[in-house]
């Protein structure tokens, strides 16, 4: 009987270890990195949301953007050394453990932070006199030491979950990728490679999508009522449920780096497919991972490091590497930028709810660039392109992007008409106090636009000198307001309706979104190449340095400095920041012209830079192709793209 048990609990072991093939591995991976990258994405998708919750800067909420290219570029030199040293499976489900941590450190700041508060007219069934004129109004703004500390903690929590996020994300394609090429057949490595960064493409898409629907209910939502909530996603108050999407892209993490506990050190290696030809075979020794990590086991880590200096220099004397890192740098930079504030230029310019911009990116942005890059893998692939073919095909794209993205300067709104604004420059709110409410007492950090009924929107009724409102029996919630002393119309004291005056340019949203998808299209068509531009222009034993260095470059260069880049040039464009306890926190207002400008103009430069770079690389492989013909004395092209091939 014994014997027995001993037997189905045998079968059932070899059983269950039969599961866990490399399909299995292929499988669990792609899930893994579509669900890593769609938490870290959903820090650019709220990003906008969490500037206007905790009154953050611009540059501040790309800084803590950025942080997550911190414990990824400080750790990063050791993958290499690792990988082949370590169980490489419960270290991914060691870094995936910790990024779905990091996805809910991201959302403490909700729930350490009190309740949401906006200026109201009317909570329930009770009215309020926050925000209208009330000349024997005697309020000073009160701000206790927890509210001083408050953002100062958000900020840190932001930034230390940001930094466990790339520390968490280090092991994870990386060791997946090797681990594949290791017990994967040659046949069949490139193609399980590719199912993992297809897969990795949704993930940033769907964040975006997430962001959208979880920004539609109110920040509040688990702390209040929903029929307390009197204000909707139009309104410029309005914050939505940004920390929703973390939890649930955590929990989602979570459950994908389960199976990695029960994935054995090593499995056995898949047989090779009877149709793979020797030169398949071939062409698949330079993987990432294979031979190379047979070398790197003789060295100790003290070599290691030292190596790194030794090869980062010989390759930087490569003229032709260094012009094709510098160009990725450039097209790194620009899609940084995007990705972390292209919604929130939506927003500000057309008017539209974070929901809203949030869905126009994940649904048509994103997308357009994931065809890019896949189609420009596939040309070069399909139609057998020579390096100097390759460098063209870049050039082309890239000076196409640029020229898509000129339009992008004149269509936008124009700032719209506010009391008091000052669109040369920031302005303060003692600006905003006129003879006919300088009696109001306004609060200074009062925001709730109204639109005057003379078309001119306030930053409050209490500054558009309203001393009376109109309510709905049922909702309670503000009709108008009333007996407006600073809006005069037919000779009267006006009227001034809740939220801000609607803007006469939504026929330039489709062109805009359009036209921004086309040239984010084009610009990814040059993504692939530049991979393949580095491979090919390096000796055979210097590729996968080859490849680390410039993932290196990229993250030091442009993913890290490329947000705070941005986020201080929106910065000069604004012209009305909140002040609460005396300091200066998020922008109310921006010069929406100027915004548009500077952050295109910025988009523009990047790319200009990125092709004249192109440029240059495709006339030095020009020269080195025309050496080449001369040196073999034949001008056969097909001699000197099989040997570029």
């Amino acid at each position: 009987m014994a014997d027995e048990r001993s037997s189905r609990l045998f079968k059932r072991i070899s059983h269950a270890g039969s599961f866990f093939t490399i399909k299995f591995f292929v499988f669990c991976q792609g899930f893994l990195q579509f669900s890593q990258l769609m938490t870290s994405s959903l820090v650019k998708s709220s990003i906008s949301t969490i500037e206007k919750r905790f009154g953050l800067s611009s540059q501040m909420a790309g800084t803590v953007v950025s942080f997550n290219e911190v414990g990824n570029t400080l750790l990063i030199i050791f993958v290499s050394y690792m990988g082949c040293r370590v169980h490489r499976p419960r270290f991914i489900g060691y870094g995936a453990v910790l990024v779905s941590m990091a996805g809910l450190v991201m959302s403490l700041p909700h729930f350490i932070s009190g309740p949401y508060e906006y200026d109201r007219s009317v909570t329930g069934s009770e009215s309020t006199t926050s925000d209208i004129c009330l000349p024997n109004r005697n309020e000073t703004e009160v701000c206790t030491k927890s509210e001083k500390k408050e953002t100062q903690v958000v900020v840190m929590l932001l930034l230390l979950g940001q930094t466990l996020l790339g520390i968490g994300g280090v092991p994870i394609q990386p060791f997946g990728i090797s681990y594949i090429d290791d017990f994967a057949s040659k046949s069949n490595s490139p193609l399980y490679i590719g199912i993992l960064f297809a897969a990795t493409t949704v993930g940033p898409a769907l964040a975006f999508i997430v962001g959208a629907a979880t920004l539609r209910y109110f920040v509040d939502i688990d702390k209040i009522p929903a029929a307390d909530i009197h204000i909707n996603s139009k309104d410029p108050r309005w914050v939505g449920a940004w920390w929703l999407g973390f939890i649930i892209s955590a929990s989602v993490v979570a459950i994908a780096s389960i199976p990695y506990f029960f994935f054995p050190k090593e499995l056995p290696r898949e047989e090779e497919s009877p149709q793979n030809s020797p030169s398949e075979a071939q062409n698949n020794d330079f993987l990432p991972g294979r031979s190379k990590e047979k070398e790197l086991k003789d060295y100790t880590l003290k070599q290691f490091i030292g190596m790194f200096p030794v090869v980062f220099m010989r390759l930087m004397k490569n003229p032709i590497l260094v012009v094709v890192i510098l160009a990725m740098v450039n097209l790194s930079g620009m899609i940084a930028g995007i990705a972390t504030f292209m919604a929130k230029l939506l927003e500000r310019q057309f008017s539209l709810s974070a929901s809203v911009a949030n869905m126009i990116l994940g649904a048509v942005n994103i997308p357009s660039g994931m065809f890019g890059i896949a189609l420009g893998g596939a040309i070069i692939r399909n139609c057998r392109l020579s390096l100097t073919q390759i460098a063209l095909m870049s050039v082309i794209s890239m000076g196409l992007c640029t020229i898509c993205d000129v339009p992008l300067f004149f269509l936008g709104c124009q700032t719209q008409t506010v009391a008091g604004l000052d669109l040369s420059g920031s302005s303060g709110i003692e600006e905003h106090v006129f003879d006919c409410n300088q009696m109001c007492k306004c609060s200074p950090s009062a925001y709730n636009p109204v639109c005057g009924a003379n078309g001119i929107e306030y930053i409050s009724p209490c500054y558009a000198g309203c001393t009376g409102l109109n309510i709905e029996s049922e909702t309670h919630k503000v009709l108008n307001y009333t007996s407006c002393n600073c809006i005069v119309v037919d000779g009267g004291y006006g009227y001034a309706t809740p939220g801000s005056c609607s803007f006469h340019c939504s026929k330039f949203l489709m062109p805009f979104v359009t036209i921004a998808s086309l040239s984010t299209f084009l610009g990814s068509l040059a993504h692939t190449p530049g991979f393949v531009l580095v491979l090919r222009n390096v000796d055979p034993e210097d590729k996968s340095f080859a490849i680390g260095i410039q993932f290196l470059m990229q993250r030091v260069l442009a993913w890290l400095p490329a947000p705070v880049v941005y986020g201080s040039l929106i910065d000069t464009a604004c012209v009305l920041w909140q002040y609460k306890c005396q300091k200066r926190t998020a922008c109310r207002y921006y010069n929406n012209v100027l915004f548009r400008h500077r952050f295109v103009g910025l988009q523009i430069f990047l790319e200009a830079s990125c092709f004249a770079l192109l440029c240059i690389l495709y006339f030095m492989l020009k020269k080195k192709e025309s050496g080449a013909r001369r040196e073999s004395g034949t001008s056969s092209p097909s001699v000197v793209q099989e040997s570029a091939a």
